[in-house]
């Protein structure tokens, strides 16, 4: 048993887990065999009462091996998921009692194994978090985690846990009935240990914590149904019912109610089986190995340390890009050029340490010495120390270069400069620049703490150590990063262009707004293409529509020997005329759609005096099955003609990039992904039908017309 230790203490076994050559404990086939050696261990020693699992790694387990399930066969998945629910059977039902000692992350097969275990005891520490997340890979909790869950803190906050799959931290599971006790981390075996005698004493009683009106919803078979109906209706509103995972989660938790453990168990492992040979699930573990590949620098060796980050611009972008550094150790000089501004972004930082406080996740002390990190000031005092510089001004060319010509005034010779900008070239920033070679962009997505993104854009003249700093940084910050080339647009700016124009084309053509938005949202994006220019603002997809990236493609268009008249019937010039309007979208309650003094969309409510715009307000109806087909193979079609140019390093990151950047449906595994199982071929003729229909810009990438004829793939 090379990867748990087993040390008896006072009759106690304390079994330390810590998986060789791995960073993190998870769960595999293999490990599950050590397992039941340990267990025959334990339990034949006449000497052990009980026992504690506990881990020697800096988590207790991350959860299950994902590379494990390409590696079963799929007529096996049933008979090795029955196996497991054995195991873990064994654990629960073992005469030894074993209590979970959980300290830092305990995830997914991780907290099923704590779900088993007699009692848990929950390190008292921001790091320590409980979860169970198998619904973001399209999967379901395998090994118990749908029936023991709700049997312990209830149906409600068993579906909330696993239909979000979101972390619970210590005081707050401890105040679900999660976990049994918290314990300071330097005292969490001593408390284990003591939890393991206060059951063999029966000291222990435990009490479930449910609140009157979740007992009253949970004690009977028709109130508990309600409560299933309702957690329906809600999954297929926010899924569209795209994901089968939320819905199979809910229907083993409900057959399990009612039904002995051993028969809800039996449910689950079929339901596992079916989603992990779905098409769904597949995609979303592509999705996972990709993000996790690109949480990971590839050229960590040529960067330099970042420990003080200079930040210019206190607005909004620049106070997420703020929090997400000073959270994870790095010293910040916030510089503006308004007293108020600064004062404004340190009120902001702290307010989102409070939250920290109120929920327990930090305590004061650890909070105040964050907010400490952050230093605000008018001037370019102590920037000679500072080793990046990242910008965060507006996306105005003339500011940019001025800025930059500032900063290098006073910065080191090995000072890095990062430019946040979504569409402004990186090249012409740093036009007059005298270190060009120090210039990168990073291009943070809004809102900087939500927004998993980080697209760095790397100019001709950009330095190998300089995209290794920008790449580290962006690790450090917890960002998913992609690489791109500085072209129009970068990548995900780029594509999300034709995508845009192809919505304002169908409410030309006398489409409806609200239908054109639900169309794409039934197809898979978070939020509609209306809403979302209403979001990023209509002057600023005026500024792009009308910038370089709109000088590309009608350039492109040119290039194919089409006439400026037919160009110029490609597009539609109606963001600039919305914006000189005075249309900005939701930043001054006047866009797409009607919002409240509060800046809050009304429900449905379109702004009707819009459509003056688009031809008047008789509208048409377009199917959806058109709507979604027109605007998403222009998307995939401009992602391909990014890798075909080399703006994208492989099909990889433009599948990751479209899908954290802008929402494309992840359960599709991306772009990329979904053209491989669609067929290059079949996207290839569905794109002639519609340019034979609506013209020239549905013209078919080269590569992709390659890929069609060749029957290649995007990924191997």
């Amino acid at each position: 048993m090379s990867n748990f230790t087993i040390e008896v203490q006072d009759g106690i076994a304390v079994v330390w887990l810590d998986q060789q050559g791995e960073p993190i404990n998870k769960i595999s086939v293999d490990l599950m065999a050590e397992f039941k050696a340990m267990m025959d261990e334990v339990e034949g020693n006449g000497e052990v009462k009980g026992a504690v699992l506990i881990s020697k790694k800096k988590d207790f387990i991350a959860g299950a091996d994902i590379e494990m399930f390409s590696k079963i066969p799929p007529e096996q998945f049933l008979a090795q998921t029955m196996e497991g629910h054995g195991m873990m059977k064994r654990l629960q039902n073992s005469k030894k009692p074993f209590v979970a000692a959980i300290h830092g992350a305990c995830m997914g097969a991780g907290t099923e194994i704590a779900l088993a275990c007699a009692g848990r005891v929950v390190a008292d520490s921001s790091k320590s978090m409980i979860a169970l997340p198998e619904v973001r890979l399209g999967l379901l909790p395998g090994l118990g985690g749908t029936q023991r869950l709700p049997r312990l803190i209830g149906i409600q906050k068993a579906l909330d846990m696993m239909l979000t799959g979101k972390n619970i931290y210590a005081r707050q599971a401890k105040k679900f009935g999660l976990v049994d006790s918290v314990a300071p981390q330097e005292s969490l075996l001593l408390a284990a240990k003591r939890l393991v005698l206060d059951i063999l004493t029966k000291k222990f009683q435990r009490k479930k914590p449910l609140p009157f009106m979740e007992k009253v919803l949970e004690s009977t078979s028709f109130t508990r149904n309600i409560v299933f109906k309702k957690a329906k209706e809600m999954v297929l509103r926010q899924t569209k019912g795209n994901y089968p995972a939320p819905i199979n989660i809910i229907k083993a938790v409900q057959y399990g109610f009612g039904k002995s453990l051993d028969k809800g168990l039996e449910n689950e492992a079929k339901l596992f089986v079916e989603l992990i040979q779905s098409p769904e699930s597949k995609q979303l573990i592509n999705v996972f190995f990709g993000m996790t590949a690109l949480k990971k620098n590839p050229m960590k060796d040529l960067a330099k340390e970042t420990n003080i980050l200079g930040l210019l611009g206190a607005g909004f972008m620049g106070i997420g890009i703020a929090e997400v550094s000073m959270t994870k150790g790095m010293d910040v000089i916030l510089k503006d050029i308004s007293a108020d501004t600064l004062a404004e972004a340190k009120a902001d930082l702290w307010k989102g340490l409070s939250k920290k406080i109120k929920y327990k996740t930090m305590t004061k002390v650890d909070a105040e010495a964050v907010i400490n990190r952050v230093t605000g000031q008018l001037d370019y005092h102590n920037f000679e120390h500072v080793d990046m510089v990242i910008e965060a001004v507006f996306e105005d060319m003339g500011l940019k270069q001025r800025i930059l010509a500032e900063t290098e005034a006073v910065i080191r010779e090995d000072c890095v400069f990062a430019t946040n900008t979504s569409a402004l070239p990186v090249t012409e920033i740093a036009k007059h620049a005298k270190h060009p070679e120090r210039i990168i962009g990073m291009h943070y997505f809004s809102p900087v703490p939500k927004m998993p993104l980080l697209e760095i854009v790397v100019t001709e003249d950009t330095a190998d150590w300089v995209v290794a700093s920008a790449l580290e940084v962006g690790v450090r910050q917890g960002k998913t990063c992609i690489v791109v080339k500085d072209k129009p647009g970068f990548y995900t700016t780029r594509i999300l262009g034709p995508y845009m124009n192809e919505a304002l084309m169908l409410l030309k053509e006398g489409g409806d707004i609200q239908q054109i938005d639900g169309a794409m949202k039934k197809w898979g994006f978070p939020v509609g293409p209306i809403t979302l220019m209403d979001e990023v603002g209509i002057d600023v997809g005026a500024h792009v529509q009308e910038g370089d990236l709109r000088k590309m493609f009608d350039a492109r268009m040119k290039e194919m020997g089409i006439s400026e008249e037919d160009i110029a019937k490609q597009t539609t010039p109606v963001m600039k005329k919305l914006a000189d309007a005075g249309y900005k979208g939701r930043k001054n309650n006047k866009g797409f759609f009607l919002y409240d003094e509060k800046g809050k969309k009304k429900r449905g409510v379109v702004n009707e005096e819009i459509y003056s715009f688009f031809g008047g307000s008789k509208r048409k109806k377009i199917s959806a099955e058109l709507i979604q087909e027109r605007m998403a193979l222009v998307m995939v079609n401009e992602a391909v003609r990014c890798l075909e140019e080399e703006v994208l390093r492989n099909p990889m990151e433009g599948d990751i990039g479209a899908i954290f950047g802008l929402g494309f449906r992840p359960f599709s595994g991306g772009p990329f992904r979904y053209i491989d199982s669609r067929g290059a071929k079949d996207i290839v003729e569905a794109m002639l039908k519609l340019k034979s229909e609506y013209g020239i810009r549905f013209t078919p990438s080269e590569m992709l017309v390659r890929y069609a004829e060749e029957g290649k793939l995007f990924h191997s």
